[in-house]
């Protein structure tokens, strides 16, 4: 079916276009600040600028990973880890600091879904021979 190509290559670009933009823009660029008092929070302050480049060079990493599609399940199961554990520490530790407060945790879970449908709720295209 043309359509699911459509939408399997739609949603690999969505997932990789939300790590690049939080790991590039957001923490390697410095353009949310924010981000870097979230792990100087966390983490604390005397590595937080350091650390939190490093962890947008991790999501850039993650982006790549995605967009090749190299081992899509462990990838997922990966971000789903990565994404419920960043938000737990978050929601604990510095959810005043977060753009929706408490609410971050509706949108995460909501990333969750869509990743975990990428990955497992969809079946993968069938070759068909000739």
């Amino acid at each position: 079916m043309k359509s699911a190509g459509w939408l399997r290559a739609g949603l690999r670009y969505a997932i990789a276009g939300v790590w690049l933009a939080n790991g590039l823009l957001c923490k390697v660029l410095h353009l949310v600040p924010r981000h870097e008092t979230i792990v100087a929070r966390i983490l604390g302050p005397t590595y937080a600028a350091p650390l939190t480049w490093l962890i947008g060079l991790g999501e850039i990493g993650v982006a790549i990973w995605v967009l090749s599609g190299y081992r899509q399940r462990l990838s997922v199961v990966t971000q789903i880890g990565l994404v419920m554990s960043m938000n737990a520490l978050e929601f604990l530790l510095a959810a005043d600091l977060l753009l929706w407060h408490q609410f971050n945790a509706v949108f995460a879970s909501l990333f969750v879904l869509v990743l975990y449908y990428y990955g497992f709720g969809q079946s993968a295209p069938v070759a068909r021979s000739h």
